[in-house]
This record gives C-alpha cells, structure tokens and sequence, in this order.
C-alpha cells in the first residue's frame, strides 16, 4: 500500500454498487467506516460510498493518536468508550492496526501552560481518566534528557496510538466481513428526496435506493449538505507532518509542546508536526462564517498563516461551484482525494525545534511529508446531529483532527443514532443547532 493513501493506491473495493439498501454512508474516513462496521453488526444493510480512496484524506494523515488527555469535556465520554473499543479491535485484528498503548503528554513551556494543563486536569478527574500532573525532574524522566525546555507536562499513560494508513483501510476490510458493502471511486453527487424526505442517493454509478444516509465526507460536507439547503459553519485548514528516518527511541509513547509534536512509529522513526500551527486558505465560506469563527480567531490567531487562493477545485476554492445537476460530473469527482502539499518552511522549524528540546537525537531527517485538510468548527467540536429539514440525513462531521482516536467510539453513537437506538452519550453539545438558537459557542480543547 502507498504511503500516503492518495490517487495512486491501488483500489481495494471496486463495487459496482447495489441499487438498494437501508442506509447510505457518505465517505471513507474513520468515521464513516466505524458507522458502516456498526450498523452492519445490528443486521441494518449498509453500503459506504467513497469518492476517491478509503481512508485517502485527513483519516490516513493524522498523527495517529488515540488520547483522552485534552479532549472536550463532552467528547471524553465517548473517547473513553473508544479506547475500550480500540483495545478490542486491536485483539480481533491484529498487529495490523498498529495500537500501542504508551501514553500522551503534553509538555509545558511556561507557567502559563501549566495552569492551562492544570485547569483541564481538574475537570477531567471527575470522569476517572489516568492523567497525572508532572515537575520538571519527572518530566526529565519520562522524556530523558529533554526536560530542559519544560517546567513540567500533563501524562495520560492509558492513552495510546495506532499506524492510521494501516488502521482505516483494515477496519473498512473488517466491516465488510461484517456485511457492509463499500464502494470506492464512487462519488455521491446529491440526495433523492421525495415526499420531503430522504429516498436515496445518486451516484456516478447510478442511484441506490435508501431510507437514510448519514455524511461523514470530511472537508466536503459541508459544500454537499449546502446543496440540499442544510448549512454547516465548517471550514478546513492545512496540517502538514513529516516521518523521520529511524531513529533512537527517547519516549514511546506521544508527546507535543506548543512548537512540536512527535510519536514513536513501528518503523522507528518519529511521526513529527508543528504543536499547532497551520495554513487556512480564504474561500468563500470563510466570510460566510467569519462572526462565528471569531472567538476562535483571537485565540488561535498568530499560530494560522493565512493564505487567500485555494487551489483549484478544493472546497475552499473561489471557483468551485456550489452547485450542479445530480446527472452531470460532481466536485467530488474532479480531486478524488485531496492531498495538498506540507509546509515544508513550518516543518524545518519543528526540525529546529526537536532538535533543540531532544539535543541527544539531534536534527531529525525527514523521510517523507505530506499536508492533509482538516474539517474544523468554530467551537472545535463536531456536528452529530439529524438534519432537521430532511428527514433521513444524518450529519457526522466536523472532527477537528480528533476523529481518528474517537473514530470507533464515535461510529457506534452514529450508528445507533441512525437506528434508532439510545446512543448512551449526551450529544447535546455536538446538535446543529448550536450555530442558529443564540447559544453562546465555548470553544473547546484539544490537538
């Protein structure tokens, strides 16, 4: 398999579609395989369309973490659930997934950071969650010989870590095993609604009939669910990351500060990225939503570069078109998977950075890098919610860069939101309304 996933990889579920079924899922990632793995579990007949390559997008380009340390206090829940239920993937499927069970820390720089780290950590001990509060002399042993930088850190030992270009696509084989079809290379270019609600998709491959569908697209769904009328205020920024060559080992487990972060992988390397910079293209959706995003603007403001032409047919291009006829080529066809290029001048700086903190492993060589678009709202915290003005459309999108970790905890709410069943989570948080009933937006925490 190629790293990472893109256009050229090789196609592993060719279809060609059914003509019916109960539930359509929107999008290859993490969270619309976890949902199709589940529905197919309760016996609900499933088929999983993706436009381009199972896992092609930000579900195969992340840093591959699976923490509960930092999360929004209304995700911990359902991230706890996820790391139970990754602990059991792992012991159905294998050394494949690549889960290691080794810990996050977040490290601090200044005292600042540490009231910061504190504050969370008082919350969070409510939920019974493992983190700890460390001084410099035990983050100097945890991490040996780069705890100079660091007046102390915040530990999660529990947390853990998967491979996610190994992890997505055999999850996607496991729910098939399950009874889901999917179906790659199989863009959904817009709903069937008769009578007011939900009665299908149409596809490149033609129609399927269904009773409900439920869009977990990433960085597109927004630009589809605005075509049937149901407005997001999502946006998508840029996160570039790097692989090193091997390299020796000085934590096993993840680690980040507000310059860089770093994990351990199974080929001895490290996967590295900026601790929270990123680049946003300015589209058209950026001024639709500019007042909702601004509370999260003055707090992130100085970590974003921003960057005014997106490149063409990317969701945030000027020249996309918002709109176009169900019979005729979709956006979604024309970049089957987005695989935007790293800021390489951001990544020699956490090169500079790992360096400085871990003087012992010195500047680290880059194998290869990549960027990846990551789906944002302006409180940091999804959208799982059924659309109020279709009956049958369920939205599942709006990770944050999070969704890798929570993907299995995540895709059994979803699906048992779709069936009907009592989703055992508050998901109050996480409705669409939020945006429109005069609700004051609290931006929540996390990488």
């Amino acid at each position: 398999m190629t790293f990472p996933i893109s256009e050229a990889s090789p196609i592993r579920f060719p279809g060609p579609p059914p003509a019916q079924t109960e539930v359509v899922v929107i999008g290859g990632g993490v969270i619309g395989v976890m949902t199709a793995w589940y529905l197919a579990e309760q016996g609900i007949k499933v088929v999983l369309c993706e436009k381009g390559r199972v896992a092609g997008e930000q579900s195969s380009r992340n840093w591959g973490w699976i923490r509960q340390q930092g999360r929004d206090l209304a995700e911990l829940p359902i991230m706890m659930e996820s790391l139970r239920l990754w602990r059991g993937l792992s012991q159905q499927m294998g050394e494949g997934l690549g889960f290691r069970q080794e810990g996050v820390t977040y490290m601090a720089r200044t005292a600042k950071e540490m009231a910061e780290h504190e504050a969370w950590f008082a919350q969070a001990r409510a939920f019974g969650v493992d983190t700890r509060m460390l001084g410099r002399a035990e983050t100097a042993d945890l991490i040996p010989g780069g705890a100079e930088p660091w007046l102390g850190a915040m530990v999660t030992p529990s947390d853990a870590r998967a491979e996610p270009w190994q992890a997505v696509p055999l999850l996607a084989t496991g729910a098939v095993a399950k009874g889901a079809v999917i179906v790659e290379n199989c863009a959904v270019r817009a709903l069937d609604v008769a009578g007011g609600k939900v009665a299908g998709v149409v596809t490149e491959a033609g129609r399927i009939a269904c009773e409900q569908v439920v869009v977990a697209g990433g960085a597109w769904s927004s630009l589809f669910l605005r075509a049937h009328g149901v407005s997001i205020p999502q946006l998508s920024v840029l996160a570039s990351v790097a692989r090193t060559v091997p390299m020796p080992q000085v934590y096993a487990g993840n680690a980040a500060d507000d310059r860089f972060a770093f994990r351990r992988r199974l080929d001895g390397g490290y996967t590295i990225a900026p601790g929270g910079a990123h680049d946003f293209y300015i589209g058209p959706d950026a001024f639709r939503h500019f007042f909702l995003y601004l509370p999260l603007l003055r707090q992130d403001f100085r970590q974003t570069r921003f960057l005014p032409v997106a490149p063409a047919h990317t969701p945030a291009s000027w020249r996309l078109p918002r709109r176009w006829a169900p019979d005729r080529v979709s956006p979604f066809e024309r970049i089957r998977v987005l695989n935007p290029k790293p800021n390489m001048k951001a990544l020699g700086r956490v090169q500079d950075d790992f360096a400085a903190a871990l003087p012992a492993l010195g500047r680290p060589v880059i194998a290869n890098a990549w960027g990846g678009m990551i789906d944002t709202m302006p409180d940091v915290v999804p959208v799982i919610d059924r659309a109020p003005n279709v009956p049958g459309l369920v939205i599942a999108t709006g990770m944050c860069g999070h969704g890798f970790g929570i993907g299995p905890g995540m895709g059994r709410v979803v699906a048992d939101l779709v069936a009907g069943r009592p989703v055992g989570h508050d998901l109050s948080r996480f409705r669409l309304s939020r945006f429109t009933d005069g609700s004051k937006l609290k931006v929540g925490t996390g990488l």
